[in-house]
This record gives structure tokens, C-alpha cells and sequence, in this order.
């Protein structure tokens, strides 16, 4: 199977979670076995040989595709959490929503100085919430860190959200 040919395992929902957004649903992708071990080599294949020791894995959807990443390179995991579901010292950054102001955090000991970081969410749409995550792992004063996503919904513009200095990768383009 082909990178591009997992396309055709993402189911579309229209209409959800609300009328005229058509939701790209990656559990049908990686509900099956071939298209889940194309997904985590391809994803894998992008930062084998970049000294990745931890992937931060953004609530819920990222946590999947994170720790896969993170065990097919060897590295840690790093769950970046809604607030009070991290059960010591935290440290947060808020970030603006279309209908108001979300959190998100990070273990405050998750991320040294010696660390090469990669960042993970399932599906990048406008970036708010992965832009608040690499404020909050560039704080921990990482060595490098990058961005990696599944699925990039283009026609959105998520990109100009994030960071201009730092690798972005999509398997998958919409």
C-alpha cells in the first residue's frame, strides 16, 4: 500500500460535529492493520535520523499516532493534556478558539535541555492548539523541536499559525 492510498481508508462525515464541516475520520485508517503499519513507518521514516529522543502527543487523537512514533523511534512520550488531567506540576498555555479560549499542558519536568522534540496531532486544521503546544515545549528550552501531523487540511491555512522556524511535515494533504 501507498502513502497516498491511505486516503482511501479516511472516511468523511459530513456535517460534523456541525453543519458544512466535512470531518476526516483517521480511525477507519487505523482500524486496519495494513494502513496503521504504512502511516507509523512513513511517519517514523521522516525523523529516524534525527535524534529524536521524546514525541509529545497532543489530547486526544495525537496521543495514538504519538506513541507510535515515539516507540517505532525509540524515544519518550509526552502526553499534552486539557487542564487538571496531568496528576503533578504542570505548566499551560491558553490559546484562542472560534467560539472562546482552550488550555493545554504539559508536565513541567516532561521536556530538558538535552531533549530533540517532536510535536504530534493527528490533523492539522488552523494550529491554535499546536501553536500553544510548541510555546510550551520551546519554554523547556528543548535542543530542536518539530511538527508532524497525519493529515493537513490546506485550504485552511493552519501553517501560517505555526512557527516559521521549525520543520512541519503532513503525511496527508487535503
Amino acid at each position: 500500500m501507498q502513502l497516498e492510498a491511505l486516503k482511501a481508508t479516511i472516511r468523511d462525515v459530513p456535517d460534523f460535529p456541525s453543519k458544512g464541516i466535512v470531518f476526516r475520520d483517521l480511525t477507519t485508517m487505523i482500524k486496519n492493520g495494513d494502513s496503521l503499519k504504512v502511516m507509523s513507518h512513513a511517519m517514523a521514516d521522516l525523523y529516524r535520523d534525527k535524534g529524536v529522543t521524546k514525541v509529545v502527543g497532543i489530547e486526544s487523537r495525537g496521543f495514538i499516532g504519538g506513541s507510535i512514533l515515539a516507540y517505532e523511534l525509540g524515544a519518550g512520550f509526552v502526553p499534552a493534556r486539557k487542564p487538571g488531567k496531568l496528576p503533578s506540576l504542570t505548566i499551560k498555555a491558553s490559546y484562542a478558539k472560534e467560539y472562546g479560549v482552550d488550555t493545554i499542558e504539559l508536565h513541567s519536568d516532561a521536556i530538558t535541555s538535552d531533549d530533540v522534540v517532536v510535536l504530534h496531532d493527528d490533523l492539522l486544521a488552523t494550529g491554535g492548539t499546536m501553536n500553544a503546544c510548541y510555546k510550551l515545549v520551546k519554554s523547556m528550552n528543548p535542543k530542536k523541536v518539530y511538527i508532524n501531523f497525519i493529515v493537513e487540511l490546506t485550504d485552511l491555512n493552519g501553517r501560517e499559525n505555526l512557527p516559521k522556524d521549525c520543520e512541519i511535515t503532513s503525511l496527508l494533504k487535503y
